[in-house]
């Protein structure tokens, strides 16, 4: 069903939310009305109400862009289908995109930023049908857990395509069992790594990781880099790995800790993949990158041609959604906001509408 108008829940200015209507606007050629049944709550959201970080479009705007939802007007290919909508959409038409790195398109949309006023937190969005992942059969996955995919989960997915991360790979995950933290963990081991260190602070969060992907875990607190390294190394030594060369590490916290860490622990033909986002400066040797043969990357989103690989993992149980996710009613917006901001979240909460 077509609706008058949207209901939303705007950001008028950081830090201030308001529940309102916006018209319906016409849809342009290729786009696509997609009613909303769920909408995560990511990081980045709250860098925006919290810290003051700049959105393309100026407030007010609807904040949200982990989106899963049905498509009730446009392409009638699309009428009825269920679908999760990338969170970054590329114009598929400039020199970047034809280089096969369309993830950072200069002229990418991203929900709940550049998208004009329109974002996740809300009855409904507007969005181009070309690069939206069609679900299918999803099994006993709820829909609106699938919103996760958007960045949650197809974020680690493509740090590990650049990462070219293989069967028999090693693997550190250090931020092992945040929101993002915990899917990389997850991917990484679905994708066949041999073995999956993870590495945070939350010794309980980190210990339910055991069960979902890693390996083997350690808590940095109070320890330094060093002893770090003692550990792993013991750890290799029981399992006949190799403790200083061709790891792979994700870093996901974006922190300085974090970052420091991971490039301590980068080696020999090693590889770093920077995932999380942090302002924090971290200083470097980069002669260390020639004597090792080491590489550090930075990755962005992912193609929104990955989503059906990533979604096929989910409904197969490589990666489990259901003990990361938790669904609560989009009334409780500023609640959730604070309870993330505050870290009091055990799990990525999906706020679905209730207009």
């Amino acid at each position: 069903m077509i609706p008058k108008t949207i209901q939303t829940w705007q950001m008028t200015e950081p830090g201030k939310l308001l529940r309102t209507e916006i018209p319906v606007p016409e849809l342009q050629a290729g786009e696509v009305l997609v009613e909303v049944r769920g909408c995560g709550v990511c990081h980045t959201d709250l860098s925006y109400f919290y810290m003051g970080v700049p959105t393309i479009q100026k407030p007010p705007l609807t904040l949200g862009h982990e989106i899963a939802g049905v498509v009730v007007a446009g392409d009638p290919r699309l009428l009825g289908k269920e679908v999760i909508v990338p969170a970054v959409l590329p114009c598929n038409d400039c020199e970047i995109c034809r280089m096969g790195r369309p993830n950072r398109c200069l002229k990418q949309k991203m929900p709940g930023n550049s998208m004009g006023i329109y974002g996740g937190f809300a009855s409904h969005i507007p969005v181009p049908g070309h690069d939206l992942c069609v679900v299918g059969e999803r099994g006993k996955l709820p829909l609106e857990h699938l919103a996760v995919v958007a960045d949650a989960v197809t974020t680690p997915y493509h740090a590990a395509r650049r990462a070219e991360l293989a069967a028999g790979d090693l693997v550190v995950v250090i931020g092992a069992a945040g929101g993002v933290g915990s899917f990389m963990t997850q991917v990484a081991k679905g994708m066949g790594a041999r073995a999956v260190i993870g590495i945070d602070i939350n010794e309980e969060k980190l210990a339910f990781m055991r069960g979902y992907g890693a390996d083997f875990t350690i808590n940095p607190k109070g320890k330094s880099a060093k002893e770090v390294k003692e550990l792993i190394k013991g750890y290799c030594k029981e399992q006949g790995l190799p403790a200083n060369f061709g790891w792979k590490i994700f870093e996901v916290t974006g922190s300085k800790p974090g970052q420091e860490l991971a490039l301590a622990l980068l080696s020999f033909v090693g590889k770093l993949i920077v995932v999380g986002y942090g302002s924090d400066e971290t200083s470097y040797m980069l002669s260390k990158l020639m004597a090792f043969d080491a590489e550090i990357i930075g990755t962005w989103g992912c193609p929104p041609q990955s989503y059906p690989q990533v979604l096929e993992m989910c409904v197969d149980g490589r990666i489990a959604l259901e003990p990361f996710v938790e669904t609560r009613p989009m009334s409780q917006i500023a609640e959730v906001f604070d309870q993330a901001h505050h870290g009091k979240l055990s799990r990525r909460v999906v706020l679905t509408p209730d207009f």
